[in-house]
């Protein structure tokens, strides 16, 4: 079986019998919704791939090839009578250069018309009765000289836009003034963009562009551009179409067999590579009725061909061409009070609760600091694939969490990154990290947390100071997902143990250790002790400390418990077990925790 990693060519995906997760049932249902959709899902989602699956199914010029390309698939069965019943004009605003004065993308975005126009006409010959006449210097003509000619062939026209809102994303993340005047003059006014998205609503009236499907990552360009486009109708919350893009977890088991098949392996084989991209990879849900979250495709694909091709794991979980998505951290962490938001998400289960999703947010909301608010933010986040559905409270309102462990790592690198903004100390910190999963010492990394991390925390006003505070420094250093797979408040059988770190079933060949901490904290006032007075106590009197023997006491009673579930839920394992209480954000007394 292949394997179409970046691969967004449906014919091409058909023809050479690559694996394709059927979504061509779906046809009927989006006809019967609207014939002006739109559909939002974040980057490297699959998008593409379906405007390339619509494209095919309704393109005129292939109508001989119906059988070939769909006849095996679920619309196949029961295809619509629209089935190859239209020209289809397609244009992908990711081609388009964003760089350069509001001139320069105007007339690259021209430019890009002008040439999908171009490519049309020659596509279409032997279909059309006139010529297209291409303005150069105004695409809008051009397209108004296609419908023209179009009406006259007796021909209807679906519109395929794909990353409608490129140019927004570049200016999200650029965040300097100057791209703001860009956009603005782009999208607002008399703006090209704008412009030309009301003369696709004009096209709309009659025999024009009788149907068009948009794709792209968030909702600012549509906000922006209201007037200019008003007739989109928004499916990224619809439940019927929450796996549109994305894979269910019976389609990746059955390409995990198939490369079980190829390479020799066992069923449990199957298994545990199964479990490791449900962690990894699953868990997004678009709309709080669907009911089943499903995979990112592009990380999906990414690490069943890398299993194909080893017989083994990838060994970095996360994608490179993934990690960008970093950026929209950054963004938030830049927001007054989105850093809160970044370390509230740290809490148990890596969720927020919110009221419900803003689905229109302008660029001045974006770039207008004052405009910020919870929900912007949260928001904001969800549209970009870093928070995702999980479910409702009892009052109504939405519970938003981190998809899974690979999206995850990328909120502990941004923490680590905030906390210890100097290179050499987050070096320092990995190292002392490897002393204690490789040698089972914990001391080297108990000082660095004690000596560089605490004078972060004490010179910061965080809304929270309790054991979770602490437990996020020593995570934001430990965490490492070649050899591990590493989570906090998991369950543990009667419980959520605070940090685990249970070596990847691949990686088990290299000599490092399984590891669990349980974290406590007094705070001073529970220890009647200043800053200072904490500071200069020895190593005994900070033991003699009541509440402090209190603390860990229940921190060992727990990492017994938790350690002991672990050794029975998992097999083979090479368990090391910690105990660590804080006092305040000055010190730090741990013990090893022995069976």
């Amino acid at each position: 079986m292949r394997f179409p990693y970046g691969l967004c060519d449906f014919n091409k995906i058909i023809t050479k019998g690559y694996f394709y997760c059927d979504r061509t049932d779906r046809i009927a249902v989006l006809e019967n919704t609207g014939d002006y959709l739109l559909l939002l899902r974040p980057r490297r989602f699959g998008k593409s791939l379906l405007l390339s699956m619509l494209e095919n199914y309704y393109d005129i010029a292939r109508k001989d090839r119906f059988q070939e390309l769909f006849g095996h698939l679920l619309i196949g069965k029961n295809p619509t009578p629209s089935h190859n019943q239209y020209v289809i004009l397609k244009w992908d605003f990711s081609c388009i250069d964003p760089s350069g004065s509001a001139a320069d993308i105007k007339k690259a975005l021209h430019n890009h018309i002008n040439a999908c126009i171009e490519s049309f006409v020659m596509y279409y010959e032997d279909y059309l009765t006139r010529e297209v006449k291409l303005d150069s210097s105004d695409a809008v003509n051009s397209i108004k000289s296609l419908i023209s000619v179009t009406r006259k062939s007796g021909h209807l026209v679906y519109l395929l836009i794909d990353e409608y809102d490129n140019f927004a994303n570049e200016v999200m993340m650029g965040v300097r003034r100057e791209k703001k005047d860009i956009y603005e003059a782009l999208v607002f006014g008399e703006g090209p963009l704008k412009t030309l998205f009301k003369a696709v609503k004009s096209a709309t009236d009659g025999s024009g562009f009788d149907r068009s499907f948009i794709t792209g990552v968030s909702p600012v360009v549509m906000s922006d551009i209201t007037s200019g486009y008003n007739m989109a109708e928004n499916i990224y919350l619809n439940p019927a179409f929450n796996d549109l893009c994305g894979f269910h977890e019976k389609e990746i088991k059955k390409a995990l067999s198939a490369v079980s098949a190829e390479c020799g392996l066992k069923e449990k084989d199957v298994a545990d590579a199964l479990d490791i991209m449900h962690t990894y990879y699953n868990g997004y849900k678009f709309a709080q009725d669907a009911k089943e979250s499903v995979y990112n495709p592009t990380l999906a694909i990414y690490f069943i061909k890398a299993f194909l091709r080893t017989c083994n794991y990838p060994r970095k979980m996360l994608d490179s061409n993934l990690a960008a998505d970093d950026a929209k951290l950054r963004y938030i962490a830049q927001i007054p009070k989105g850093r809160q938001i970044l370390f509230d998400l740290m809490k148990k289960d890596y969720s927020l609760i919110i009221s419900d999703l803003s689905d229109r947010f302008g660029i001045e909301q974006m770039l207008t600091d004052k405009s910020k608010d919870f929900i912007f933010m949260t928001s904001f986040l969800y549209y970009f694939g870093v928070l995702t559905i999980e479910d409702e409270t009892d009052a109504g309102k939405l519970i938003l969490r981190v998809p899974n462990l690979v999206t995850r790592g990328l909120y502990i690198e941004r923490i680590q990154q905030m906390l210890l903004p100097e290179p050499v100390d987050r070096d320092d910190g990995v190292l002392a990290a490897e002393q204690l999963y490789t040698k089972g010492d914990m001391k080297p990394l108990c000082e660095f947390v004690e000596q560089r991390f605490f004078k972060v925390f004490r010179n910061r006003d965080y809304r929270w100071a309790n054991e979770l505070t602490v437990k996020t420094a020593f995570l934001t250093l430990l965490y490492n997902d070649i050899l591990y797979i590493i989570d906090s408040e998991k369950d543990a059988g009667r419980g959520y143990a605070d940090l685990t770190m249970m070596i990847r079933p691949d990686m088990r060949r290299f000599k490092i250790l399984d590891i669990l901490v349980e974290f406590k904290y007094t705070g001073l006032k529970e220890a009647s002790l200043s800053g200072e007075k904490a500071k200069q106590l020895s190593i005994e009197d900070l033991r003699a400390i009541p509440a402090m023997q209190t603390k860990m006491k229940e921190a060992k009673k727990q990492t017994e418990k938790y350690g002991d579930d672990l050794e029975k839920k998992y097999d083979n394992l090479r368990l090391k077990r910690y105990a660590v209480v804080s006092l305040g954000f000055e010190r730090l007394w741990w013990q090893e925790v022995k069976r």
